[in-house]
C-alpha cells in the first residue's frame, strides 16, 4: 500500500502545502538536531547501563576475595 509511488508524490505534495518551502529547511534542520541529541542520549544510556554492570561485577568479585570470618 505504502509503496506506490504516487502515494510518496501525494504526501510530498501535501507537506509542501501545509509547511510551504520555505519552513521545511528549518523544519529539516531542528529534526536533524532532536535525532543527533536523541541519539546521544540513548549511547549514554547504554554507557551507564555497561558501567553500572562493571560496577556490580567489581563488588561481587571483591566480596569473594575478602576472607570470611571463621568461628573455631
Amino acid at each position: 500500500m505504502f509503496r506506490e509511488w504516487w502515494f510518496w508524490v501525494i504526501i510530498l505534495v501535501v507537506i509542501l502545502l501545509l509547511f510551504g518551502t520555505t519552513r521545511l529547511p528549518g523544519l529539516a534542520k531542528s529534526m536533524g538536531e532532536s535525532m543527533r541529541v536523541f541519539r546521544k542520549e540513548v549511547k549514554g544510556l547504554g554507557d551507564d547501563v555497561k558501567a553500572d554492570e562493571a560496577q556490580k561485577t567489581t563488588e561481587t568479585s571483591a566480596k569473594s576475595e575478602t576472607p570470611s570470618d571463621t568461628k573455631s
